[in-house]
């Protein structure tokens, strides 16, 4: 059974993210949203890592959040797709699919968008949890990807908008993808046997 039932790391996650806001809207001065200082400091500013080696910022960009919207959004998305994926994976397979699903949406933000670009949110790491989980599922049982793939990308373009950081979904889409498939190739389905009894009244 994935040891990730046990811990929870969905809630723990959300709780997290859920502390980083009030913290910075209690900075910012305003709970609706978070102030453009804090923003430069946490979040993923590609100037800033490109030319001043704020590289943490690729990591707690992921916790930060732009406004209310923002992160009710995210969290509601992240408890659907995270409880799913805690039933298929274990602990550290959740959290390498999170973290690294996160670290690379950053890093394809980093180096397809302009270097004015602010980003913050956790998007990308949502996305590889959503992405491993539908592709395992098809994977595990045998089935063709084809599908999951089609509802992965349909997805991806449902989320696409003016403001959006495409690149970071799809960074972290196409990360949950990979992994998600490694891991379900790479496990060896549960054998479930059947027994079935037949009644006499004979006997």
């Amino acid at each position: 059974m994935p040891g990730s039932q046990k811990f929870k790391p969905t809630y723990i996650l959300i709780a997290l993210n859920i502390a980083v806001y009030a913290y910075t809207s209690y900075v910012s001065g305003s709970f609706l949203s978070t102030g453009y200082s804090v923003l430069l400091q946490y979040g993923q500013v590609n100037d800033f890592v490109i030319n001043s080696g704020y590289y943490y910022q690729l990591f707690t960009s992921m916790f930060i959040h732009a406004d209310i919207t923002h992160i009710v959004g995210n969290m509601l998305f992240l408890l659907i797709f995270g409880l799913r994926a805690e039933e298929m994976f274990s602990l550290p397979e959740y959290l390498s699919i999170y973290f690294l699903g996160g670290l690379t949406g950053n890093l394809f933000s980093l180096l397809l968008l302009d270097s004015s670009t602010i980003s913050v949110g956790a998007s990308g790491a949502i996305f590889a949890m959503f992405g491993a989980a539908i592709i395992y599922a098809r994977r595990s049982f045998r089935q063709s990807i084809i599908g999951a793939l089609i509802y992965a990308f349909f997805l991806l373009f449902l989320s696409s908008g003016i403001g959006v950081n495409n690149f970071a979904h799809l960074g972290g889409l196409v990360t949950g993808l990979v992994i998600g498939y490694v891991l379900a190739t790479r496990r060896k389905p549960e054998l479930r046997y059947t027994v079935s009894y037949s009644y006499s009244p004979f006997l």
